[in-house]
């Protein structure tokens, strides 16, 4: 059931300000307990200003919004605005030479002990000004919102030094000033440890890591903590004291976890509620029990297993049984997963994952938003943030069934 937002919007002579009507539309709410993606299939939505102000059947367009002549008699799919809820999309240079080593036969873990993998990037992304981080991510940032994303998250942890990380930030917050998209950002500050620590990862997070944590605070470009809970990264132990730091700073948590093996990291970040855990692929049912008790999102990330050529597939079936919210994201990042299409994402999360159609764009929008700790978007309902896709396809499902077709005809971003 579609509940009516009635602001203030009409003048004293009845004209209606900043409203927009939308009619003969089909429109995947998302919404929670009703039909297959909540599907209308003739609706009509009506914005005002930056807000939903009417989703539903046409038929029950209320009185006071009739007089509205339609924007657009559209005839098309109507979704919320598309959400990419982890990417690494802010880095300096690429790593084009280690796909090769891959292809050549060296695994994840070898091609990092050798002195690649994150650390190379590390080392260019050092060398770049902030202005120079932006630049070289729009185009990434771009190609995700030609597929109908409005809201993005951005993590550090390509820099593992104080003003690096810094940097870092501030260009992901500089990304709202040059393109109309939402952004939030994530600390990853214990993703690697850096050549000059090699060996001394505790030295490194009392020094560097948490220190930096407070100052990205202080400078207010901070959303969320994140950090990487594996054997070539950190302990249980390491993460525990980078979550109680922000648990003092009052920052909710995330984590990478379980992607090249188990070592409880789901079940510690869900101790402290994270908003999520992602990747997965090593996720056993404590964790995932964990993760239902407490609320936490499981974020695939489908990008990064088919790069590495991985084999262990998330645990679907236990995922679904404990209800875990599933969500998708690109992972763009220049190693594991250079992917900037979160339409293929889509189309992969099926594809690789046996996830349904439905599952993958609620893993988009608002699993996706409940990964970032979002409950003004993700669904088509009154009240919500008017961040929209309108799409030329017949069906829902069409968006996950193509590979390298966009269909997006029309996005929408608070209102505009």
């Amino acid at each position: 059931m579609h509940i009516i937002f009635y602001p203030n919007i009409f003048k004293s002579r009845g004209q209606c300000v900043a409203l927009r009507l939308l009619t003969n539309a089909k429109l995947a709410t998302l919404r929670e307990n009703e039909v297959p993606y909540g599907l209308i299939e003739q609706g009509a939505l009506v914005t005002h200003r930056d807000r939903i102000a009417f989703a539903g059947p046409e038929a029950e367009l209320p009185e006071v919004f009739r007089s509205l002549p339609p924007e657009d008699q559209c005839s098309r799919l109507i979704t919320p605005g598309l959400i990419d809820c982890h990417t690494h999309i802010i880095y300096g240079g690429n790593r084009s030479r280690e796909f090769e080593m891959r292809l050549q036969g060296a695994t994840y873990e070898e091609v990092a002990l050798a002195g690649g993998g994150i650390l190379s990037t590390v080392a260019a992304t050092r060398r770049a000004e902030v202005d120079s981080l932006v630049a070289q991510a729009l185009p990434r940032v771009d190609a995700l919102i030609a597929e109908g994303v409005t809201t993005l998250e951005i993590k550090s942890g390509y820099g593992l030094d104080r003003e690096t990380e810094l940097n870092m930030l501030r260009a992901a917050r500089q990304i709202t000033a040059e393109r109309q998209v939402r952004v939030k950002t994530s600390f990853l500050g214990a993703h690697a440890i850096p050549p000059e620590y090699k060996g001394n990862a505790e030295a490194y997070l009392s020094e560097v890591c948490l220190p930096t944590l407070e100052a990205a605070h202080q400078e207010d470009l901070v959303n969320a903590v994140d950090g990487f809970c594996e054997k070539i990264a950190f302990s249980r132990a390491q993460m525990r004291r980078v979550f109680e730091k922000a648990m003092q700073l009052g920052l909710p948590v995330k984590l990478h976890a379980e992607q090249l093996s188990n070592i409880g990291g789901a079940a510690l970040a869900a101790s402290y509620k994270a908003l999520s855990v992602d990747h997965l692929e090593f996720l056993d049912k404590t964790g995932v029990r964990a993760m239902a008790e407490h609320g936490t999102v499981a974020v695939l990330l489908p990008g990064a297993y088919y790069t590495l050529c991985e084999t262990q597939k998330p645990p679907m079936d236990l995922l679904r049984h404990f209800n875990v919210p599933i969500a998708l994201a690109t992972d763009c990042n220049p190693g594991s997963s250079p992917l900037t299409s979160l339409l293929l994402t889509m189309n992969m999360g099926c594809t690789l994952f046996r996830m349904t159609p439905e599952e993958a764009l609620k893993g988009v929008t608002s699993h996706a938003g409940k990964a970032l700790g979002l409950s003004e978007t993700g669904t088509l309902e009154a009240g919500k943030r008017a961040d929209l896709a309108i799409w030329n396809v017949d069906h829902p499902s069409e968006l996950s069934y193509r590979i390298g077709f966009n269909s997006l005809h029309k996005r929408i971003f608070g209102g505009q």
